[in-house]
């Protein structure tokens, strides 16, 4: 026990600190808009079977005002009324236009094709690439480009609000900012911007400068990542140009999935393949499993014996973290109580996710199977 005690305590601690780094340093985006950036952006939403989504993200998107210089849709062979939508809006608003669908190449994602194929249509100074879940609040555009011109940066993505409202989409979705803002110093990519390791993004709300997007090689440099905003965002930082992932509560806000199934699915497709090596990915398994979940199991069966205390420390802090960053992204306080089943899923999905790609089976979604090792993803 004395042997867990140390190890697994200063872990603990190490990582409860880094929630707290981020839940006080990290800032939100702040500058004011301008009217200097007036029709300067191209805002770009790729959509397949976006029928739920696309008109509020539309709404959205237009409600801007004259920062929007276009709104570009690519409808990515939807088999719903996605195009009628698309049609529809274009004859009301002269900015909305459709940009024709093409054959998928061989290599490619297709949400990396599609916005490949946004970004050549495209003709505005900057870049905002939304998906189709995405809500802009009122002047968003304008303050990211002005906050992006602030902070002379050329890649600015702002990590949205979740919205939730299933009560899986609450006990579940809470998880992703708790996976990603314990173990990511995001204030230290503020001071680091030539390291590339630190460079972070939400494919959900992507502003880039158009001319350093072409320069960097754009969605086509990262054509086979099913985590390519992550990965776009290391490339911009390998290839010496700035780019910064900011808070966006109160600039964005996305409901990414609806239900259990939509959350498995869309996890699912990548988990695996957000790992260059099949060695992180493992490293981060028996990290979540020892120190995010076990400590929970052992507690209650230590604790009659006495030997309890290095696992309820190490349960504390993690419900510490869950607590701070709770308040920090405004999760509901019980998802922080169902932390141990949300851990529970998480591992179960990210053995599925290994499973499938390394069995051949590969990843579905939105009707396309990729298969995948943790280095490459190839649609098929």
């Amino acid at each position: 026990m004395i042997f867990l005690f140390f190890l697994l305590v200063p872990a603990a601690v190490l990582l409860l600190g880094v929630a707290l780094w981020n839940a006080l340093a990290w800032p939100r985006v702040t500058a004011a808009s301008s009217n200097a950036d007036a029709a300067s952006v191209s805002i770009l939403i790729p959509a397949r079977d976006e029928e739920l989504n696309l008109s509020a993200c539309l709404d959205s998107a237009l409600a801007q005002g004259e920062t929007v210089f276009e709104v570009l849709v690519y409808d990515d062979h939807s088999t719903d009324s996605t195009p009628a939508i698309i049609n529809d809006y274009a004859t009301r608003d002269a900015r909305v236009r459709r940009v024709p669908c093409a054959t998928l190449p061989a290599g490619w994602c297709g949400k990396t094709f599609a916005c490949a194929q946004l970004s050549a249509a495209a003709r505005g100074e900057w870049l905002l690439f939304l998906d189709a879940d995405a809500r802009l609040s009122a002047c968003a555009a304008s303050r990211m480009i002005a906050e992006a011109t602030r902070r002379r940066v050329t890649l600015l993505s702002c990590w949205p609000a979740l919205e939730l409202r299933s009560f899986w989409e609450r006990a579940l979705m809470p998880l992703l900012n708790f996976v990603v803002f314990t173990l990511y110093p995001a204030p230290l990519a503020l001071r680091r911007r030539g390291d590339a390791s630190l460079g972070l993004a939400h494919g959900a709300c992507l502003l880039v400068h158009g001319a350093t997007y072409a320069r960097v090689g754009g969605h086509a440099a990262v054509r086979g990542e099913l985590f390519e905003d992550v990965r776009l965002a290391q490339l911009w930082r390998a290839r010496g140009e700035a780019g910064l992932c900011l808070d966006g509560q109160g600039t964005v806000s996305v409901r990414m999935y609806r239900s259990f199934a939509e959350i498995w699915r869309g996890f699912q497709k990548n988990f695996f393949p957000a790992f260059r090596r099949a060695s992180s990915f493992w490293l981060f398994m028996a990290t979540h499993f020892v120190l995010f979940l076990l400590p929970f199991i052992f507690a209650p069966l230590f604790f009659l014996t006495g030997g309890a205390t290095a696992f309820v420390s190490v349960a504390l802090c993690v419900l510490m973290m869950r607590a701070t960053l709770a308040v920090r992204f405004r999760h509901p306080w019980w998802s922080v109580v169902l932390h141990p089943l949300g851990e529970a899923v998480l591992l179960a999905l990210g053995l599925s996710s290994w499973w499938r790609c390394r069995s051949g089976r590969g990843v579905e979604w939105k009707g396309r199977r990729y298969r995948a090792g943790a280095e490459k993803n190839a649609e098929v």
